[in-house]
């Protein structure tokens, strides 16, 4: 287990999940390949077009850090209203209500611990699994034919006249639903980004659980994985080996894991301990992840708090 500690390294305001398509004969597969992330690219380019977003996400970090430690944790219900922006060049990517909802309530049971799998997390973990208690409501879905193939990580699909500007982002959490390309599977902004570029954005074969999505990401945790960014959670290995992803309870990873380990899978870290492989922050298969830790929690109910960077989606 790790201590929790203000780090000046942790200032990533979007975060890229990728993987590289393959098919097979019996089902459609998305990929049989690995989950990646460009952050570390990302976040040198955001760095260098806003080099004040350091200073304001290490603020961020020591409010978190002193709500977590003082218990100053939000106090009340926390409904999060969601507008998913639907970007489409064929008919196939202009995705149904039915995969839309299948989404949305993929994030529901997830971040409320009602998901079939839950009862899976080992022993080990099971003092420490966490029910988030944040619920999501579908608000409105905005769409727009496009001539644009693919899209990348220059957040190209949240601004006129290609994409759709977010939704009253404030209030609201905005997800684009887009054919990524180059095999990102979607990315979100950290807490202290522009308004104007907030939200989350996935692939259209990773949305949901029917239509567009395909094996192994076919489950809606790609979104779980992302809303996880967007209310301030870092990867579980810290994006580094061995590092360090501010939160107490989950153990050291050397690195991201892939597919779905067999448990018990021990790290190379000091003391080898088991890692936490089915943990939403990991980089596991969509059926391999099924967890949030309460040290998770605390982080991302102190991005509510009074004085918090999300405070406004919280209500009295």
């Amino acid at each position: 287990m790790r201590k929790i500690f203000l780090a000046t390294a942790v200032f990533a305001t979007l975060v890229s999940c990728m993987e590289e398509e393959s098919t097979t004969k019996d089902e459609q597969i998305f990929s049989t390949d690995k989950r990646g992330c460009a952050s570390h690219e990302v976040l040198q380019e955001e760095l260098k077009a806003n080099p004040g977003l350091a200073i304001t996400m290490n603020e961020i970090e020591s409010f978190t850090e002193k709500a977590i430690r003082e218990g100053r944790l939000v106090n009340g219900k926390i409904e999060i209203p969601v507008v998913v922006n639907v970007l489409y060049k064929t008919a196939a990517q202009n995705i149904s209500l039915a995969q839309i909802q299948s989404q949305i309530d993929v994030l529901n049971k997830d971040f409320n611990a009602t998901n079939s799998d839950f009862n899976q997390v080992p022993d080990l973990f099971s003092g420490v699994k966490a029910n988030v208690g944040i619920s999501f409501v579908l608000q409105n879905v905005v769409r727009k034919s496009t001539t644009t193939t693919s899209w990348s990580t220059n957040n190209a699909m949240k601004k006129a006249p290609k994409g759709i500007a977010p939704t009253t982002p404030a209030t609201v959490l905005n997800i684009w639903c887009c054919n990524m390309g180059g095999g990102i599977l979607g990315y979100a902004q950290f807490p202290g980004g522009a308004s104007s570029t907030d939200g989350v954005v996935i692939d259209d074969n990773a949305f949901g659980t029917t239509g567009t999505a395909a094996y192994p990401f076919n489950l809606g945790r790609t979104a779980t994985h992302e809303v996880g960014h967007w209310m301030n959670l870092r990867h579980i290995w810290g994006d580094a080996t061995c590092g360090n992803d501010q939160v107490g309870d989950t153990p050291l990873h050397n690195t991201a894991n892939y597919g779905a380990p067999a448990y018990p899978h021990y790290s190379t870290c000091t003391g080898t301990p088991v890692e936490m492989t089915m943990n939403y922050m990991d980089y596991t298969d969509d059926r391999a992840m099924y967890m949030f830790s309460d040290g998770q929690k605390s982080r991302m109910l102190a991005v509510f708090a009074s004085g918090g960077p999300r405070n406004s989606f919280a209500q009295p």
